[in-house]
């Protein structure tokens, strides 16, 4: 355990400084409480609806991202459906709103279908990548060692998939934080960040300290969690 802390962490005061990050959002959160006419209860409740959304579309995104990138990384499929996946995120998300509330409605579902097609791309195009960087040599050893089925999955695919996966993550939660907020100030919805800034659009004050804790909870969970998983991910590849 130790060791692995030392990859990821360069020293004590390093520790604790990332571990600081896991209470900032929550310190501003009450001291932010205190300064405007919403309590703290609605400001917790706000922050976890939003997290939630986005949680919930960030699982099904790397699922679908990484079925799709096993499917269609290489071969003839490869040269039909990437050019395609291509045209497809270059599509404005949002032109899809009026199709999206007729099928789902103004609920939940359609913030977290959003999401979904937002973060999905990013991490679809970097595990495809990391799939096509796979070396011949290791496609042979596989198949010496008669990995096949579940097997194959868990100790050749799953690994290779890895260094995509995170990389995309980081660029696809980037470009999901934005389309949250925007999806529920469209949504109009009752909780999550989108409706508190949608209810707050007339306080100045309020509006620019909501921008501040967003930028806070951003940065920490880049911190926390992206920066420490990033370092031990590409120390793995180079052992």
């Amino acid at each position: 355990m130790a060791k692995r802390l030392s990859v990821i962490y360069a020293s004590k005061w390093h520790i604790l400084a990332t571990l600081s990050f896991i209470v900032a959002p929550f310190i501003f959160l009450l001291v932010f409480a205190q300064f405007t006419p919403l309590t703290t209860e609605a400001l917790f409740t706000d922050f976890a609806s939003s997290m939630g959304r986005l949680f919930a579309a960030y699982i099904i995104a790397v699922l679908l991202a990484w079925v799709l990138a096993l499917a269609f990384s290489t071969g003839k499929k490869a040269q039909v459906a990437l050019p395609v996946f291509d045209v497809l995120q270059s599509f404005p998300t949002f032109a899809l709103v009026p199709l999206a509330v007729l099928t789902f409605g103004a609920t939940n579902s359609t913030v977290i279908f959003f999401l979904i097609i937002t973060i999905i791309w990013p991490i679809l195009f970097s595990t495809v990548n990391a799939l096509k960087l796979i070396k011949k040599e290791y496609w042979e050893v596989a198949d010496i060692y008669e990995l096949t089925g579940t097997k194959r999955l868990r100790y050749f695919l799953v690994p290779a998939s890895i260094p995509g996966i995170v990389t995309g993550s980081i660029i696809g939660l980037g470009e999901g934080w934005e389309a949250l907020v925007a999806t529920e100030i469209i949504m109009q919805t009752q909780s999550g960040l989108g409706g508190f800034f949608e209810r707050s659009s007339d306080d100045m004050l309020i509006t620019a300290l909501g921008i501040l804790l967003l930028m806070i909870i951003i940065f920490s969970v880049n911190r926390l969690i992206w920066t420490p998983v990033l370092a031990r991910v590409y120390h793995q590849m180079q052992e």
